[in-house]
């Protein structure tokens, strides 16, 4: 609808510097076919495990169906995110990808809490893996998890949802090739032992891989400063532009991926409301250059001015009142 545009990130006005479109650069249509292919090896995976009593490819499996999950939600989100803004909704709906990335590294808390649980039973009660089923499995996850993350892996500089799935997909890899090594280990060895014990190095690595997708969209929830955005060398830059004597009321938040905002209240001489304008697009202008703000709202005050007074209007230049 025509109101709607209010909303729309199009460009700079005279106090405002708008976003600038952070689609990602990963396509929908790779993320649905990295689901496909991710859900149809989860069921080969999952069924060879099963067959060959192996919980670390069980355990595999699993983490893998975390993250077909988490590719789903992935997938999801950069299709809703593209949505535009409107009355109910100015931002837009970037934070639908910081919630789905947030779902998707409790997932994969979940996953790592049943491994345990699992692997602590087997080593109660070690069962015999087909070793060489394992290491054949393994080998085939690696491939695919690698294909995977080489696809996601330009997206996930930008994107914190498609690093939360490119995380997963790393994550898979590495705890794939863990499997080949205890594949290998049995098969020399023959000790049933070692099944578990690579299971519960997999729940670990899963725990700590997600963690820091945990603690980044937690940031952003809580509309905490961007990791990486200097607040002294932000409000050091603004200082520095010609016109700004002080600034104050500063806050940095990101309200999406690839969407940085920031609010600011700066202080400047008397002087004409074409040349405030000015200062205010410079202020704009140099936090986005030198720091990804692609949102910032300026307020200007005068010096010498109270805050609260509209017109600012020095008491001594007010026209006395007529007797």
């Amino acid at each position: 609808m025509a109101g709607d545009d209010h909303y729309h990130h199009r460009g700079h006005a005279p106090h405002c510097g708008h976003a600038h479109d952070a689609a990602s650069s990963v396509s929908s249509r790779t993320m649905a076919a990295a689901v496909a292919v991710t859900l149809a090896f989860v069921i080969a995976e999952a069924v060879a495990g099963w067959v060959g009593h192996s919980l670390a490819l069980l355990s595999d499996a699993g983490h893998n169906l975390a993250d077909a999950a988490a590719l789903g939600l992935s997938w999801y989100a950069l299709v809703i995110a593209r949505k535009p803004s409107h009355h109910g909704m100015t931002y837009g709906y970037h934070r639908v990808a910081v919630i789905a990335a947030m779902i998707n590294g409790l997932s994969l808390v979940g996953i790592a809490l049943w491994i345990v649980w699992e692997a602590i039973g087997r080593l109660r009660a070690p069962e015999p893996p087909n070793s060489g089923l394992m290491i054949g499995v393994a080998l085939v996850a690696i491939a695919v998890n690698v294909a995977i993350t080489l696809r996601l892996h330009e997206g996930s500089k930008h994107d914190m949802n498609v690093r939360s799935a490119y995380q997963h997909m790393m994550g898979d890899a590495i705890s794939a090739f863990g499997v080949v090594i205890a594949g290998v280990v049995i098969r020399v060895t023959h000790s049933a032992i070692v099944d578990p014990i690579v299971s519960l190095l997999i729940a670990a690595f899963i725990v700590r891989s997600s963690y820091d997708v945990l603690r980044d969209s937690a940031t952003v929830l809580l509309e905490g400063t961007p990791p990486g955005t200097d607040m002294p060398a932000v409000i050091a830059a603004i200082k520095a532009v010609s016109g700004v004597l002080d600034v104050h009321d500063l806050h940095v938040w990101m309200v999406g991926p690839g969407v940085v905002a920031c609010s600011c209240h700066i202080v400047v001489g008397e002087q004409t409301i074409r040349e405030g304008q000015q200062v205010v697009r410079a202020v704009v202008q140099d936090v986005e250059d030198r720091f990804h703000i692609t949102h910032t709202t300026v307020q200007v005050e005068v010096e010498g001015c109270p805050p609260n007074d509209m017109y600012c209007v020095k008491e001594r230049h007010r026209p006395r009142a007529a007797r």
